[in-house]
């Protein structure tokens, strides 16, 4: 497991930004989607909106997709194996670059058809916790007409990544400009944060 840990975080030190196109196991990316699919038909992703406790703007024009937050205590056999895999990487992390990150939290997020995020970074300026980003994709067959690419903004230069099947995608939130370009299908992820509280 350490050897796939090491594709994210070599990745990242080499570019900045750390990707790893089976971070995922298929099954735990189908069993990932199959949670997605249920929440929508109950009714559990909510519209997303901006800021946090302190400053949230749920009336923003930034983004359009809906999320739900994962939570350890949830009895779900895959939500519970993705976030023993989170806590494994953390573990990886701190014990060979000493990041210190010691909290963390993930959420389902779904863009429909027409659904965005414009160019943004993902810490708070009221709030510093948020030290690194780990996007999770959970679509299968993406084609480049499907949309829903992820840009990322580095110096003048601007990388392109698929949102594909057990790709996983990390890089540091206070540093990187990043959007989620214009979807044409629904787009499926796990989003979330390392932490240090």
């Amino acid at each position: 497991m350490n050897q796939q840990f090491d594709v994210l975080i070599d990745s990242f030190i080499a570019n900045k930004v750390g990707i790893d196109k089976n971070f995922l196991s298929r099954e735990l990316s189908k069993g990932l989607q199959q949670n997605i699919r249920q929440l929508q038909e109950d009714n559990g992703m909510k519209t997303a909106g901006i800021g946090n406790d302190r400053v949230k703007d749920a009336n923003q024009q930034m983004r359009s997709d809906k999320i739900c937050w994962l939570d350890k205590n949830n009895n779900n056999v895959f939500e519970q194996e993705f976030l023993e895999l989170a806590e494994a990487f953390i573990g990886h992390l701190n014990s060979t670059c000493f990041t210190s990150i010691n909290s963390y939290e993930f959420h389902y997020a779904v863009y429909e058809e027409g659904n965005f995020y414009k160019r943004h970074i993902d810490q708070f300026r009221s709030d510093n916790q948020r030290k690194f980003s780990l996007i999770n994709y959970l679509n299968e067959d993406w084609l480049e007409e499907d949309g829903g690419q992820l840009y990322l903004y580095q110096d003048e230069t601007v990388q392109k990544i698929q949102p594909e099947s057990k790709t996983a995608v990390f890089f540091k939130s206070d540093e990187m400009e990043h959007e989620v370009a214009l979807c044409n299908r629904s787009r499926m992820s796990i989003t979330g944060w390392l932490k240090q509280v």
